[in-house]
């Protein structure tokens, strides 16, 4: 007879797979609330108590680890290995399904230690392991989401197959290494049991899913994946939906990721244009997200082609018409409506995507460098620009405060050194990447087409000179919102009282490397 044990914290399809598995003539050895569940679902259970000849002790920690359990598992289909298990009064397990006590969200409602020690799974990885290392006999689920593939072929066959028998075990190799990985995270933040949580812990073990291998890298010679961290909340592409188009780039996922940071900045429709991470035009309106989207490609039209595009609210026929005007690498937004797929579906190439445009929560952020990770906390907060100091002898109007908001907010996503023009929730021009924030301020005149006359300005850092001041004043802006800090801070202030100029000092830096 083949032979199940079944061990589950989250029992998602439980009963569906123990109906599966009675029906198929297999003996069901559980424990505790699996048990019970099974029981009330009317199948007959083995406790793994009867099965060892021993009881659980110590409070429920010792339940499963017994010979009799790992004798099961780990016994191979060899006449040597047979006749131990025959001598010793092992049965061999043939099915093991088991996921793990709820650590993380344990941590995440932050429990104290004592708590969190306990949801510390033992005789469950314990179990994983000695059954995924012998997958060569033992089929082994840790995911609800692989139970019907399992019956499926046992109904087909009688048996799990070797192929699906392997899959399952590196899929249960990488299930404990996550949740090891989880607890030695935790455990890294404290100096002892009472401490409180330091910011970073002693080791890092992020577990990294690949979602898939992509064409190439940067650049064609380089080769490139995208992988999804596993626990990761909020908004992410590797859950968003690709609806139509061409595979998904590396390039295009960093520009993808950066639209949709920014254009989840702001509450009213929006809508923002990528090109090499930096956008080349970002717009909001009061009236629709057609409105917005047309207003951000006026900015820069030419930098728009080949552009990646987000937006916060759903696309409809009207704006999907307009951006198929133009043409367009990737599109992000929350929605489609059924005529905006139809007109899209036209543009073979043009990648859709739908997920969520939203703000994202305060998670680490790791980047690699020759030898290492460069870690730090996500740069989620934006001071308003009503929050910060006027500096100025004159205070900025209401209107000015508005558009000192959208620029701070734009140039928070603009590559540093970051100017940004703005002016009616639309910018004008963009200064990004420059050595010199003077020349930064120059580049985005450059780039300007509408008049900047009556526009604000906003930096993502201080002004080390009044050079940038001045040049800025030259187009006739109104009002300033920067960080400040500068020792120069009072000649840079001076420079704009001299020609009435607002300036807001928000006392947060924004820089993007």
């Amino acid at each position: 007879m083949a032979r199940a044990l079944i061990s589950v914290f989250d029992k998602t399809g439980l009963a569906e797979l123990g109906q599966g598995l009675a029906k198929l003539g297999f003996d069901i050895l559980s424990t505790g609330g699996t048990a019970r569940a099974l029981r009330d679902d009317g199948l007959i259970v083995r406790d793994v108590s009867e099965f060892t000849g021993s009881p659980e002790i110590l409070d429920g920690r010792v339940k499963t680890l017994h010979p009799r359990v790992h004798g099961g598992l780990l016994g191979r289909n060899t006449e040597a290995h047979r006749e131990q298990m025959r001598s010793n009064g092992i049965e061999a397990i043939d099915l093991v399904v088991v996921n793990l006590y709820p650590f993380r969200q344990t941590v995440a409602r932050g429990a104290p230690f004592s708590d969190v020690i306990e949801n510390i799974d033992i005789g469950g990885p314990a179990m994983i392991r000695s059954a995924a290392k012998n997958h060569e006999r033992v089929a082994v689920l840790v995911d609800p989401a692989d139970y019907a593939r399992v019956l499926a072929e046992l109904r087909a066959t009688g048996e799990v197959s070797e192929a699906l028998r392997f899959l399952l075990a590196r899929k249960a190799f990488a299930h404990t290494a996550a949740y090891d990985g989880a607890i030695a995270g935790y455990l890294g933040r404290l100096e002892q049991p009472a401490a409180p949580l330091a910011d970073f812990p002693v080791t890092m073990h992020p577990a990294l899913h690949l979602e898939r291998v992509l064409r190439y890298g940067e650049n064609p010679h380089q080769k490139a994946a995208f992988y999804s961290i596993e626990g990761a909340e909020g908004p992410s592409l590797a859950r968003a939906d690709v609806l139509q188009g061409k595979e998904l780039s590396y390039n295009n996922i960093l520009d993808l990721d950066a639209a949709m940071k920014l254009c989840a900045e702001f509450s009213l429709p929006a809508a923002a244009i990528i090109k090499h991470t930096n956008p080349c035009g970002v717009a909001t309106s009061t009236e629709d997200v057609g409105a917005a989207y047309r207003r951000a490609r006026e900015t820069d039209p030419v930098s728009a082609f080949g552009g990646i595009v987000a937006v916060n609210r759903p696309v409809d026929g009207a704006l999907a018409k307009e951006m198929a005007e133009t043409f367009l690498e990737c599109v992000i937004a929350p929605g489609y409506t059924e005529e905006a797929l139809g007109v899209l579906s036209a543009k073979k190439g043009l990648r859709l995507l739908r997920g969520p445009v939203s703000a994202l929560p305060p998670e680490f952020e790791l980047r690699s460098v020759a030898g290492g990770a460069l870690v730090q906390t996500r740069d989620v907060t934006t001071a308003a620009a009503a929050a910060g100091r006027v500096v100025s002898a004159r205070p900025p109007t209401a209107q000015e405060l508005e558009d000192l908001d959208f620029a701070w907010r734009v140039a928070k996503h603009v590559k540093s050194n970051a100017i940004v023009f703005a002016g009616g929730g639309r910018t004008l021009g963009i200064g990004a990447g420059q050595m010199s924030r003077v020349d930064s301020v120059r580049l985005a005149v450059a780039k300007a087409r509408a008049p900047l006359q009556g526009s604000v300005l906003g930096s993502d850092a201080f002004f080390p000179f009044r050079d940038g001041v001045d040049e800025a004043a030259k187009v006739g802006i109104t009002a300033i919102i920067q960080p400040g800090g500068s020792v120069r801070d009072q000649e840079v202030i001076a420079a704009a009282d001299e020609r009435g100029i607002a300036v807001v000092f928000t006392g947060e830096r924004h820089f993007r490397h």
